[in-house]
């Protein structure tokens, strides 16, 4: 018999054992739950991004070309199209505080450059206001999307994305 094997034979052994592997555990979960908290997996079923899978980090500072995943505001229109408790939407941020938003012809310009359209009407038939424009406000967002359906900053029923509403930033891995 081995020096292991009469070591784990006693009961006083067996007990280190089992409350070390007790303790390993409490540890591995409160690790994994303190990583949870600043981190999730988000999968994007709609076309508005080219990804289907979003690591997002919550807290994370926010730049010019980021996807932020946000909580939309509340519209009928909103509503109409994504029911009354729509899931997170994931856009491209291409105005951050300070810059310029300009339109002209439906066609948004952030500092200038052209970077999206908006379009007259959804794709359920109702006319789509225009969104903001002017200076996007400290802590705001202008987000786009490259789908030619995106619903964001280009409509009013969306309109700026601010702090309490973003979720985080995300990265895509598929």
């Amino acid at each position: 018999m081995l020096p292991a094997d009469l070591l784990i034979r006693s009961a006083s052994a067996r007990r280190l054992v089992l409350w070390g592997g007790l303790g390993a555990g409490a540890l591995a979960l409160s690790s994994l739950a303190a990583f949870a908290q600043g981190h999730a997996l988000m999968i994007n079923v709609s076309p508005s991004l080219p990804y289907w899978a979003i690591w997002v980090t919550r807290g994370a500072t926010v730049h010019r070309g980021d996807i932020i995943l946000f909580d939309p505001p509340t519209s009928p229109l909103l509503v109409k199209h994504f029911g009354a408790k729509p899931k997170p939407f994931g856009k491209r941020v291409s105005g951050v505080p300070g810059d310029i938003i300009t339109e002209q012809n439906r066609i948004y310009f952030v500092n200038g450059e052209a970077v999206a359209k908006a379009k007259l009407e959804s794709r359920l038939g109702e006319p789509l206001a225009l969104g903001p424009t002017g200076r996007v406000p400290k802590g705001c967002y202008f987000v786009t999307s490259e789908h030619k359906d995106g619903f964001d900053s280009r409509y009013a029923a969306i309109g700026w994305i601010c702090g309490p509403r973003i979720l985080g930033v995300g990265r895509p891995i598929l």
